[in-house]
């Protein structure tokens, strides 16, 4: 919790007048039964209405100003507690944000998404109950044995020797009960990661008809959360009963001995009853905070959660000498480079990668599933940097140039087309946010998308579902092409980005980026020997190296896999 403190700054003030009214709330109700006490003992026993009257009138008041305070407790502790929990989830977010690749591999999507929402959350309640509860107990304790011992000291040694019992019991319990906290929040984890894939993949559910299996993945999912917490909140629920069997023991002895007391004379009745009184707010207090102290062991958990994302370090982060304004043609170099990933124990991805692609070329890029090629071009703008060796654009650098500078100016299209919600224009302004309309028009006409886009009922201001759901994987494939186009990138790289794209539609999309974008440097990974045959080179990667290189009619007579595929890809066209 140290670590985040620095959020909850800001709203010092709040966080002050929270136990200041709580202050206020908690020496009205200390108060209340010393007024009681006199009522009965100067008031009921004499007979003196007036004074039973006078004395009810303060006890009003107090009550009133008591009121005052708990309500003022509440609005301060929950102001300071809402603000505090969205600055962190800003945060939070933010330091998402700058992760690259490999910052996310460490973490779950579904992970994320808990501890961004669940775990704040907890976070949020534990400071407004902190705020109040952990105030509010602590004085009602102290202010009550004070007001305790000035009524009777021998009495308050037998509370004093309960409340040392309670307070063993607690600490054991809470030392039992953290650990299952700790696994509470990862089974939250696992059932928003079952969730989370069979909502994004129920098209694929259902054409698989894997409904009965994925009801069972999350029925086991859902029943480990069910047992770890039945397991965590079974300690909880052991506090009340062993907390009452020892509060009415004390009270039994304290009855039995303050009856004593009122008989010989060295306690009136309302003593007694004050004192009880005091008894009762003393042990509802400790009670109070053997809860509070269960909840912050489960806010514990989540605020290590919480701090192992924030203490992430960016592994790529901007040069302290980082340039812009050094990419203007799209000359890359490849040089030495070999990559392996952070996480992995195997051989390298890529190794000993040579290669140079000219200002304007079109470069494609072939090879098995698995061989590197997505890699290789992930390098480029350093969504993962590389092991050994170094890429060049233009002359520098790529680890030497400002990281959004590079990235505006490399464009990726990946294969798997993401679209958000909104409007075909709104997703379309992702690569200018200026981009008129006229400008977002050209953009779609390259990339083929143009003539459906029109079609629809409003046009650019047609909505999308989240990912694109009403829209065909083409459609969405060309849209994301499109948006990119709108970049204006001096290097664009497509990542099998037209696999769902028919073929007629795709000699259109290659006509368009030759006719449009003369000038930028695109790389095209491709499955289908088609999309490429007609690069200006082709590199055939396997293992992770450089297997071949050269244009169609070459490889086809040089390199062994080159012709393997092509003539495999024919013979299934033909028959």
């Amino acid at each position: 919790m140290g670590k985040l403190i620095k959020y909850m700054r800001p709203y010092i003030l709040w966080c002050i007048s929270a136990p200041l009214f709580m202050i206020a709330e908690v020496g009205s109700e200390l108060i209340i039964p010393k007024i009681m006490a006199l009522i009965v003992d100067n008031g009921i026993a004499t007979h003196n209405t007036a004074y039973i009257a006078g004395m009810g009138a303060v006890m009003l008041q107090a009550a009133v100003f008591g009121a005052i305070g708990g309500i003022g407790c509440a609005y301060a502790a929950s102001k300071a507690a809402i603000y505090f929990g969205s600055d962190i989830r800003s945060a939070m977010f933010k330091h998402i944000q700058g992760f690259s690749f490999v910052n996310l591999d460490k973490f779950h999507t579904s992970s994320l998404i808990t501890r961004l929402t669940n775990d704040i959350t907890q976070l949020q309640q534990i400071v407004t109950i902190c705020l109040r509860g952990l105030v509010r107990s602590p004085l009602m304790m102290v202010g009550g044995l004070i007001m305790a011992m000035s009524v009777n000291v021998k009495l308050t040694a037998i509370l004093l020797l309960t409340l040392i019992v309670m307070s063993c019991i607690i600490c054991f319990l809470i030392s039992k009960s953290f650990p299952l906290f700790q696994r509470v929040q990862l089974s939250i984890d696992g059932i928003n990661t079952v969730m989370r894939e069979n909502l994004s993949g129920i098209r694929v559910v259902k054409a698989f008809v894997r409904a009965d299996k994925e009801k069972e993945k999350f029925n086991d999912a859902n029943d480990e959360l069910k047992y770890i917490t039945i397991k965590a909140f079974r300690i909880m629920t052991m506090i009340m009963p062993i907390m009452m069997v020892l509060m009415n023991a004390a009270m039994l002895v304290i009855v039995w001995r303050g009856g004593h007391f009122a008989v010989e004379g060295v306690m009136s009745s309302g003593e007694l009853m004050q004192f009880l009184t005091y008894i009762t707010q003393i042990l509802m207090s400790l009670m109070m905070v053997s809860m509070l102290l269960m909840t912050i062991s489960r806010a514990k958990a989540c605020t290590d959660r919480i701090n192992e994302v924030m203490d992430t370090d960016y592994d790529i982060v901007d040069d302290e000498n980082a340039v812009t304004g050094v990419i203007d043609k799209g000359r890359i170099v490849f040089n030495n480079v070999t990559f392996a990933y952070p996480l992995s124990t195997g051989d390298p991805v890529l190794e000993n990668i040579d290669l140079t692609i000219e200002p304007g070329e079109t470069v494609g890029i072939l090879g098995e599933t698995g061989a590197g090629k997505s890699t290789l071009v992930n390098l480029i703008p350093r969504l993962y940097d590389v092991t050994g060796g170094s890429i060049t654009i233009d002359g520098t650098d790529v680890q030497k140039i400002a990281l959004s500078y590079l990235r505006q100016n490399v464009g990726i299209v990946l294969q798997k087309a993401l679209l958000f919600s909104g409007t075909i224009a709104d997703n379309m302004r992702w690569g200018n946010k200026d981009a008129t309309e006229e400008e977002i028009n050209s953009a779609l006409e390259t990339a083929g998308a143009l003539d459906f886009v029109q079609n629809f009922k409003n046009g650019l201001n047609s909505e999308l579902g989240q990912g694109g759901v009403n829209l065909s994987g083409g459609q969405k494939q060309r849209l994301s092409i499109a948006r990119t186009i709108l970049k204006k990138p001096k290097i664009l790289i497509f990542d099998d980005s037209t696999s769902a794209v028919d073929t007629g539609t795709e000699k259109k999309i290659q006509k368009g980026l030759a006719e449009n974008l003369k000038d930028t440097t695109k790389i095209i990974i491709a499955q289908k020997i088609s999309s490429i045959m007609n690069a200006d080179k082709i590199i055939v990667i396997n293992g992770g190296r450089i297997a071949a290189l050269g244009k169609h009619e070459e490889l086809l007579k040089t390199s062994d896999i080159y012709s393997e595929i092509y003539y495999t890809q024919v013979k299934k066209e033909d028959d």
